[in-house]
């Protein structure tokens, strides 16, 4: 593994961290009192889901091609789904007056599960772009997409909780609002 390789992979981990890092910033502006651990929770959920996807693609791309192939179109509508979902319920709960107090514990853990999800499906095209490399040449790579994934989620998440802490009660509208929009992005560039 060269200079190159490790520099490939962070520059994949850059552009697949970009719908993890919105959603991060959503996180944030919806819990601005967040600690670091729930923020290194929340960045390690998206990091690892950053990783397992371009593995699963891998590993389509050397067992079930054809099933992958097929599943490939429904990318975009299951992104669209779970993010306006989530998007969806943040955005009536901040419209409703919800307000977000030090006792509101955040983004669920299955919520997280989809936004994990919903930010990196994305990613098992990268299966195709890495099939070239051996099992642990690929490892490797969607290990740096992961670790680059986690820092600019981090980043994410301390720029929310920021603006959140400003926002007070429009943090929930402004995340909802995110959310829906990412979920668009992702099923218009899947489509068009």
């Amino acid at each position: 593994m060269n200079a190159f390789f490790i520099a490939n992979s962070a520059l994949l981990g850059v552009g697949l961290a970009m719908d993890a890092f919105s959603v991060s910033m959503a996180n944030g502006l919806r819990e601005p009192t967040m600690g670091k651990m729930r923020m290194s929770a929340i960045a390690g959920t998206y990091g690892f889901f950053q990783w397992l996807m371009p593995m699963l693609g891998w590993v389509c791309v050397h067992t079930v091609l054809l099933f992958f192939t097929a599943f490939q179109k429904f990318i975009p509508w299951i992104a669209l789904l779970l993010l306006a979902w989530i998007g969806g319920k943040m955005l009536l709960e901040g419209l409703r007056g919800g307000e977000i107090g030090e006792d509101d514990p955040g983004v669920s853990f299955s919520a997280l599960m989809m936004q994990g999800i919903a930010t990196s499906i994305d990613a098992l095209s990268v299966g195709f772009t890495i099939a070239g490399y051996s099992f642990p040449s690929a490892f490797v790579c969607s290990l740096i997409i992961a670790v680059v994934t986690f820092i600019i989620c981090i980043g994410g998440l301390i720029i929310g909780r920021t603006v959140g802490t400003k926002l007070s009660g429009k943090a929930a509208i402004l995340g909802g609002i995110i959310l829906i929009g990412i979920g668009l992005e992702i099923f218009l560039r899947g489509v068009l």
